[in-house]
């Protein structure tokens, strides 16, 4: 008599394991492709993507080239010199001579230029250096003209709607105003004579005979870029680089950030945040904005334009633009302000100028997130 067979609990185990293969299989198969979407579903999405930002882009684009080309005309024509005939009335309660103003005018139509006419002052010794950082400050606001006719109307409100643009424009405008002005009453307080050597100017006159007619040294015009067709073209190949330089960059960003809102919750995604900006009562994805605004001010207009109305509505956006002009003031001074100040003026007084310049945005800029978050 047979007893009952023994089976081996872990060949028994094995059998089961065999037996429910081809279940997990056929679950795991199901579970990859319940994630992993079907080719057709991949092409769908990338024509709504493209759907979605070709035609920001060719509308912005479009926005740019005109508004650069027509710029690029205002500066070749001389006309955006007109802009700045204010300086001189700036410069006399400041202390300071009227040539300063030349300088100053010149700043609106070039930066450099303007700079380097007021580091010529200072070595000549018509300046002092306390005179000089007064004359640095009221520089401000006409360094500031430039920009809103070569990048902040062309290329920044286009970006960012015409209400925030304008808004934000507005802003920054006043936060330069507010230098300027600065600069006019400390000049007014702390300059005399003793920091402006007059007699200075009998060599400075000398050495630029006939610069202010156009002329020179023999009293001959010079002709040679007065065509207004060589303008045109001249207005038309800065145009043509700066859409080669901005334009792909836009396209990159463009479609990276709507890909990103479309697929990814970006307020989750910074709710980590939460307690920080709340404070300002701004959205947790302004983190996120404040980053990329640091490291490229037309890649975080472009990132926070498709969320205006939605996540931020006018105002914070602009406060969390404006903080993140506060974060790029250290990659900035590194990129840009360092290599330009230093070759203008030397370390020394170079970093003086850094420091001043920082220290007066940093400021006025903290005033104005302040009134933007306390205005009703």
């Amino acid at each position: 008599m047979f007893g009952a067979a023994t089976i081996d609990p872990a060949l028994w185990t094995v059998h089961q394991s065999m037996v429910e293969l081809p279940r997990t299989v056929l679950a795991l198969q199901a579970s990859l492709g319940a994630q992993i979407p079907p080719t057709s579903a991949i092409v769908a999405g990338t024509v709504a993507l493209l759907r979605e930002v070709l035609p920001r882009l060719a509308r912005i684009t479009v926005f740019i080239a005109l508004g650069v080309f027509i710029a690029n005309l205002v500066v070749s024509f001389g006309l955006i010199r007109y802009i700045a005939g204010v300086a001189g009335y700036l410069t006399r309660p400041a202390n300071l001579p009227d040539e300063v103003g030349t300088a100053i005018l010149t700043t609106a139509a070039s930066t450099t230029a303007g700079y380097a006419t007021l580091a010529e002052y200072r070595e000549s010794g018509l300046l002092d250096d306390r005179a000089t950082i007064v004359a640095v400050m009221i520089n401000t606001f006409f360094g500031f003209v430039q920009h809103v006719f070569t990048y902040y109307v062309p290329v920044l409100i286009p970006i960012l709607g015409f209400h925030t643009g304008v808004l934000y424009v507005s802003i920054r405008a006043g936060i330069s105003m507010a230098i300027t002005i600065a600069g006019v009453v400390i000049g007014g307080l702390v300059l005399s004579s003793r920091n402006v050597d007059r007699s200075a100017l009998a060599d400075l006159e000398t050495g630029h005979e006939g610069d202010a007619t156009g002329n020179d040294a023999s009293g001959a015009a010079d002709d040679s870029s007065d065509s207004p067709r060589d303008r045109a073209r001249e207005a038309a190949g800065k145009t043509a680089g700066t859409l080669r330089r901005i334009v792909p960059r836009l396209a990159v960003v463009y479609t990276l950030v709507i890909a990103l809102i479309t697929h990814v919750d970006v307020e989750a995604l910074t709710g980590v945040a939460e307690p920080l900006t709340a404070a300002l009562g701004l959205p947790g994805a302004s983190v996120a904005i404040v980053a990329v605004y640091s490291l490229d001010t037309t890649a975080g207009a472009v990132a926070i334009a498709p969320l205006i109305g939605e996540t931020f509505t006018p105002r914070t956006a602009v406060i969390t633009m404006l903080l993140g002009g506060i974060v790029s003031f250290a990659v900035s001074t590194f990129k840009r302000s360092i290599p330009f100040q230093f070759g203008i003026w030397g370390p020394e007084f170079g970093a003086k100028v850094i420091a001043v310049n920082t220290a007066m945005k940093l400021v006025f800029i903290t005033v104005a997130v302040a009134g933007l978050l306390l205005a009703p």
